[in-house]
């Protein structure tokens, strides 16, 4: 099904994989005539080519990449913009769309969403770019729509930013990678790995694009075989998919851990560009004669069955009839699983979901950038075609990801089919992804098209004792269950025909509602700011020596970036820095924001000259033991702020806030034995703090103990290979190493200076 080699491997004419082995050169020359040279043939992948030809440095193992576009939805972009204006900008460079299609549905935190909302319009009109208004469309459907181009990048602040299947390079990283672009600055990488991913074969019936993604994510996730790499999916399996079943499989492989991907293209990826009225973006792209990549996957589309991922990440993968023939004890294996999570905090079981043998689910949702699709959604149609999901406990809800989907879902007459089932069809929201729509009831299970199953996505919240689970599922499984009113049922067991469904996008929507400045700014428009909407707080650069404290301490595998700032309700806050501090590890760990800001009163004493020991009596003693082996140590400068350990934080969203929200309340620094994605770290040093790595299984403190840093800012300077600490404790200094990783010199610039918008300033 899913098959990783151990080595790279040459690709030969697009269709021949040969294996890096001793004599491949010899066997690649027999068949081609060529003489292979591995450092050459790595040119010769797509990846490689759209790099270059966006790299601003004469180096390409050191890349300098200027993107083509730009594209932020409502939770981020009033944070980016914030971030570039008191940085300097003036207007945006390249063209910058703000999509409306988080907060959309402008429900809680009273004027909060649509303020926001407003100061994008404002801020398009008055820098020159492009605005979305709520429920026209998600984010990435836009961009598919609207953006995307062959043999262009481009760069969003959401994580799940992928359009390779359309030949378009596309990154999610945090907002300040963002601010970067619009300050004319570049996103500054080594050149990544290129994973080959070899498709042969054709799905089987009922078999959708989720039930693949959901088999690769399986396949590599835990192993890190992908981890911030390029995926380039080629074969011959390629031209057996239509261009939105790529689409559904490319925009998962976000949960890969992968930095990028990209397709060869074909007529269908054509077709894709003449129906939306831009033909002229289209590019053929395919690998060169001989392409050699650092690693390589091959998938058997035909070996592919309807999948689910079960509670609570994209990882924990499993055939739908796996799942129904083992019931009892994969729904236990959940429930362990859950323990590391939740610990005491919560009583978690499923076994209550086993009726008559078989697993009832109480909600399906079809939605978004990754189930929001034509195809879909029509395929889903088909499914439930003369089937009602019955009056019980099960719900339906079908969200096409834009409002030209939705209206030719109304003209073909799948809307009506849906809509007869008992299902409901709403407009485009990415709401039921993140956990603030279509919260199910406690103690429900729901099976969703969506791109993440983590816990607190699905809108639960542990610390009141409220919990759900969320399995992923293809629209076609998912419609099979609905049809089996609520039972788990694969899709493969519809014995019916899918129609074949002509799409026509009507462009007249979009021109009738979205704002496009075509890059022409206005200065005369005064941004609007809801009282919402706050500056960020001053931050001070880097010091001589640091005393850290130990503020939260978490040993769970991964630490997602919804357990450091929780998404649903939080989202409201995401423009006011301040406020939605308070939420940060509120799910994870309750008293992280007290002790943090309890941390903080030493270090805003010294930002204000006043006695660091009266604001934090504690301290004293700490300083004293620290002077007793450092005796110039505070005459030279000690900066005071808190730090967290986690054991592989960052997992999941690209949102800065994750990292911001440290900072804000005094974190100078996270400790980890490895950062989840290239994202989160990267989120990290914009915002001033030092992304510190320490080996596994060595932790020389605890939870509350203090850590002094002496001499840090020279380390960070000189580029130190080791990074001196010592835990502070019972009056004496215990040492021990850590490092930093790989930083570019304006990466530590960025971390001396104390944050992106110090580094602009300077």
């Amino acid at each position: 099904m899913v098959s990783l080699m151990e080595t790279g491997a040459y690709l030969v004419n697009g269709t021949e994989i040969v294996p890096e082995t001793a004599d491949a050169a010899a066997l690649i020359k027999s068949k081609t005539g060529l003489d292979v040279v591995k450092e050459e043939a790595l040119k010769n992948t797509i990846a490689y080519g759209i790099l270059k030809s966006h790299n601003t440095s004469d180096n390409m193992d050191k890349l300098r990449i200027k993107f083509d576009k730009l594209t932020s939805h409502d939770i981020t972009f009033v944070g980016i913009i914030q971030t570039a204006r008191a940085s300097g900008l003036e207007k945006f460079p390249i063209p910058y769309v703000l999509t409306n299609c988080h907060n959309s549905l402008c429900a809680v935190g009273g004027t909060i969403n649509e303020d926001d909302h407003m100061f994008g319009l404002t801020c398009a009109k008055k820098y020159g770019g492009i605005y979305v208004p709520p429920h026209q469309a998600v984010i990435h459907q836009f961009a598919r729509e609207m953006l995307a181009g062959g043999g262009k990048m481009i760069l969003g602040s959401d994580s799940h930013t992928r359009y390779g299947a359309l030949g378009t390079m596309a990154m999610g990283e945090g907002g300040p990678e963002l601010v970067k672009q619009l300050l004319n600055q570049t996103y500054d990488i080594d050149r990544p790995g290129v994973v080959g991913i070899y498709l042969t074969g054709e799905p089987m019936h009922g078999v959708g694009p989720q039930d693949v993604a959901i088999a690769l994510i399986g396949a590599v996730f835990a192993n890190g075989y992908v981890k911030n790499k390029v995926l380039e999916f080629v074969g011959p399996g390629v031209a057996a998919l239509s261009a939105d079943f790529r689409i559904g499989i490319d925009v998962m492989t976000t949960e890969t851990t992968c930095l990028s991907s990209i397709w060869q293209t074909d007529e269908e990826i054509e077709k894709f560009y003449e129906i939306h009225g831009r033909k002229e973006d289209y590019a053929l792209l395919t690998p060169g004669q001989v392409a050699y990549y650092d690693k390589f996957i091959t998938i058997d589309l035909s070996a592919i069955k309807p999948m689910i991922a079960m509670p609570f990440h994209p990882s924990n993968a499993y055939t739908i009839e796996e799942v129904n023939a083992n019931l009892t004890d994969i729904l236990h294996e959940v429930e362990e699983r859950a323990k590391v999570s939740f610990g005491d905090k919560i009583e978690y079981s499923l076994q209550d979901k086993i009726r008559n043998g078989k697993l009832y689910v109480d909600q399906g949702v079809i939605a978004g950038c990754a189930g929001g699709g034509f195809e879909n959604i029509c395929a889903a149609a088909d499914i439930l075609k003369g089937h009602y999901i019955g009056a019980d406990e099960f719900t339906l809800n079908v969200y096409p990801a834009s409002t030209p989907i939705y209206m030719e879902l109304m003209k073909n007459g799948c809307a009506a089919t849906l809509l007869e089932t008992g299902a409901i069809l709403k407009t485009a929201f990415c709401g039921p992804c993140f956990g603030a729509g279509d919260t199910p009831a406690n103690n429900a299970f729901s099976i969703r098209h969506s791109t993440r199953n983590f816990p607190n996505r699905e809108g639960s919240k542990i610390q009141s004792g409220q919990i759900a689970s969320v399995a992923l599922m293809d629209a076609r499984s998912i419609a099979a269950t609905a049809a089996n009113k609520g039972y788990l049922t694969p899709a493969t067991d519809f014995d019916g025909r899918f129609e074949t469904y002509q799409y026509h996008f009507d462009e007249k929507i979009y021109a009738n509602r979205v704002f496009d400045s075509k890059g022409v700014t206005d200065s005369s428009v005064e941004i609007k700011f809801g009282p919402n909407i706050k500056d960020w707080p001053a931050m001070s650069e880097l010091p001589n020596n640091l005393v850290l404290r130990v503020v939260s301490e978490i040993h769970d595998p991964v630490t997602t970036t919804d357990e450091l700032i929780p998404s649903g309700e939080t989202s409201s806050y995401r423009s006011n820095p301040l406020g939605l501090a308070e939420f940060t590890l509120s799910r994870k760990d309750p008293e992280y924001v007290g002790l943090a800001k309890d941390m903080q009163k030493a270090q805003t004493a010294l930002m204000e000259n006043k006695d660091v020991f009266a604001a934090k009596p504690e301290l004293k003693e700490v300083v004293e033991t620290i002077e007793k082996e450092f005796p110039g140590a505070r005459a030279e400068g000690i900066g005071y702020g808190s730090t967290i350990f986690a054991v592989k934080p960052g997992d999941g969203s690209a949102r800065e806030q994750a990292a911001s929200c440290q900072k804000v309340l005094g974190g100078w620094a996270n400790i980890a034995n490895e950062y989840a994605t290239k994202r989160y770290r990267s989120n990290l040093i914009n915002w001033g703090m030092l992304p510190l790595l320490i080996k596994e299984g060595d932790l020389p403190f605890e939870r509350l103990d203090y850590i002094f840093l002496p001499d840090i800012r020279n380390a960070v300077e000189e580029k130190a290979d080791v990074i001196k600490a010592y835990c502070v404790a019972d009056g004496s200094l215990k040492a021990f190493e850590m490092t930093l990783g790989d930083l570019t010199n304006e990466e530590r610039q960025i971390i001396l200076d104390g944050c992106l918008i110090n580094y602009n300033r300077v």
